[in-house]
């Protein structure tokens, strides 16, 4: 059961990252949607996965 919680704690926290960093990009057109692929990645990788998100976006697309 601890396990459960501190998973959901995880992707709560991540939503709530990346919602601050769509704030701030949406001036900039770089913001990342709120899915499941990128709160699953943000919430088990954390900072790093947000980083490695924005760059792809960056490179890629």
């Amino acid at each position: 059961m601890k396990k459960i919680i501190q998973v959901v704690k995880r992707v709560v926290v991540s939503g709530f990252l990346l919602y601050g960093y769509n704030l701030i990009a949406v001036n900039f057109n770089m913001i990342l949607p709120i899915n499941v692929i990128t709160l699953l990645s943000i919430a088990f990788l954390g900072a790093p996965a947000l980083f490695a998100l924005v760059l792809f976006k960056i490179l890629i697309l």
